[in-house]
């Protein structure tokens, strides 16, 4: 084992400098360094232009899964027919379906690599999905429709991000998946902006109740926007033909020098398994799936965030429009952290920082029931998501290759850390209410969990960097090669 790694690491240092010694060859080929960097930058805005389709998929992407928060405040509860915990497993089996598809889906698309096609045909059927939710009658056709959401929709967020690694450089990544997740933020901001309007302005419009609305609208919107990005989203580097030939040939030299070694061979002609073993037999990546699980159970107030808002003591319509300012002002946060990251090449800091914070909102609303300190403590909840970030950045950057792998640790670490969800839609039961003390003294233990399995791994990482140098030591290399982010 030991040798293997030893092996491996010192491909690492030759592919480094080999590396080295073709750069100049590399710009040459692009008319040399200012032309070259003319013709990056202007590949870049035509990239980020066509990838900004992303975050309207991915608004619409929990918009459609957190809209049943907003339903429950206006009679999906008494309309179904539920008792005890069968809303909490309505949350819950959502992702038990997202858990099975996510694997599957990120190897077709690596296989097809035509994600202009393949997830928008997904997000055609999720949003199909989404209206069919608002013509169940009882318990368990809503759960058949909330499995088989989670079941397509697990198609979009691993593949999303494995997407952006196929096109980015790491130190351009965080941003870029920074902006990605302001579709979650603005989601949950504007999402209970339009949940207001609906539940407000349709109750009784053609017999049917304004919850059921909620979902014909917004999953309505959902096949509209999938049908759009059809004709925007790129291809893979390879695949895309909106491309010339010299941007279609930077776009693959760029990712070639960001990790060491090209990578387009091995995403169309790969064996189908081999990226799936690899995947599975690397510790790291379990050690990340316990820590995004982890985390994703600190995190489980986003589903009952409108619920939480409710403890303030406000009518439906100004609960649910308090639900946005939190959120809004996540996306700034969001992105300076993951910006800010991106800059300095560190992940652990980053991380941690916005985690903290959300302790200190638990700990807020814990200890009192001021309705002021209770929506200050929403707000530092709202911001923990730059850590969330950040954190699917990291995993990105200590993946890098090859790509076969890549595509499958993304939808590992995103389907098996679905049991945070999984076990976080049982955090939250009405009977701990209104205070939900025990649900915030949970949330502070994982989010401490999260934090110190973080610290391991960076302190892992840093060890593999040293065995690095080591290795250009004995080699005589001058020129610092590929280095594992921290």
């Amino acid at each position: 084992m030991a040798s293997s790694k030893v092996a491996a690491l010192i491909d690492v240092i030759d592919c480094d400098v080999d590396h080295e010694l073709n750069a100049e060859d590399g710009d040459a080929e692009f008319g040399g360094h200012e032309a070259r960097q003319r013709l990056e930058r202007q590949l870049v805005r035509k990239i980020d232009l066509r990838m900004s389709v992303l975050i309207v998929i991915y608004t619409l992407n929990y918009m459609d899964r957190n809209n049943i928060g907003a339903a429950r405040l206006r009679g999906l509860e008494a309309d179904l027919g539920l008792k005890g915990q069968e809303y909490a497993t309505l949350l819950s089996i959502l992702y038990v379906g997202y858990m099975i598809m996510q694997v599957p889906s990120n190897m077709v698309l690596n296989r097809l690599g035509k994600p202009s096609l393949y997830l928008p045909t997904c997000m055609v059927i999720w949003g199909v999905i989404s209206i069919l939710t608002g013509i169940t009658t009882d318990f368990i056709g809503a759960l058949l429709a909330r499995f088989f959401l989670g079941f397509v929709e697990a198609a979009f967020t691993p593949g999303a991000l494995f997407l952006l690694s196929k096109w980015y450089k790491r130190n351009e990544l965080g941003t870029r998946i920074a902006l990605l997740y302001c579709g979650l933020f603005l989601s949950n901001a504007f999402g209970g902006l339009l949940a207001s309007g609906i539940l407000d302005g349709m109750d009784g419009k053609l017999g049917q109740a304004a919850w059921r609305w909620l979902f014909y609208i917004e999953g309505s919107l959902t096949v509209f926007v999938a049908l759009c990005a059809m004709f925007i989203l790129p291809n893979f580097p390879s695949t895309t033909r909106w491309l010339s030939e010299e941007e279609r040939r930077l776009a693959m030299t760029r990712m070639e020098e960001d990790v060491g070694v090209g990578d387009e061979g091995e995403t169309e002609e790969g064996t189908r398994a081999g990226g799936l073993r690899l995947a599975l037999g690397d510790w790291k990546v379990w050690w990340m799936v316990l820590a995004t699980t982890s985390f994703n159970v600190a995190l489980s107030f986003n589903a009952y965030f409108p619920t939480l808002s409710a403890t303030m003591g406000f009518n439906l319509t100004v609960t649910l429009l308090l639900c946005a300012p939190p959120f809004m002002l996540g996306v700034i946060i969001t992105f300076a952290i993951s910006r800010h990251s991106d800059i300095t090449g560190e992940r652990f800091y980053h991380i941690s920082l916005p985690i903290l914070g959300s302790v200190a909102g638990f700990v807020i609303a814990l200890s009192t029931m001021n309705t002021a300190a209770r929506y200050v403590s929403l707000f530092l909840m709202a911001q923990s998501y730059a850590g969330f970030v950040v954190l699917y950045t990291w995993v990105s950057s200590s993946f890098p290759r090859p790509p076969s792998k890549r595509a499958v640790v993304f939808a590992v670490v995103n389907a098996f850390s679905q049991l945070g969800n999984i076990a976080g839609s049982y955090v939250w039961p009405s009977a701990w209410g209104p205070t939900y003390r025990k649900s915030y003294a949970i949330c502070i233990s994982t989010a401490g969990c999260t934090i110190a399995m973080c610290y391991i791994f960076k302190l892992h990482l840093a060890h593999l960097n040293r065995e690095l140098e080591r290795e250009e030591a004995k080699k005589g290399v001058k020129e610092k090669g590929f280095r594992y982010l921290l």
